[in-house]
């Protein structure tokens, strides 16, 4: 399994704090489900909480398919 450079803190980051406008789905390179949750406010919030749970439990991917596992960066540790 290939996991992906980002980092899962700081995308649960993102999620927690501006999760309603997307920028969690930029940070993983998602740009235009990013734009959809920026324009339905979440996707009526339910969308949020989703991705949100799916960050926190380790299921959740970036742009190119790959898992987003790590905590920190690699170079960051």
């Amino acid at each position: 399994m290939d996991y992906s450079p980002k980092s899962r803190f700081v995308a649960l980051l993102l999620c927690w704090f501006l999760g309603l406008f997307g920028a969690h789905r930029y940070y993983t390179g998602k740009i235009w489900t990013g734009i959809i949750m920026l324009l339905t406010g979440g996707g009526f919030v339910i969308w949020w909480i989703i991705d949100l749970v799916m960050i926190l439990v380790g299921e959740f991917d970036d742009k190119q398919k790959r898992r987003l596992f790590r905590w920190f960066e690699p170079d960051s540790v």
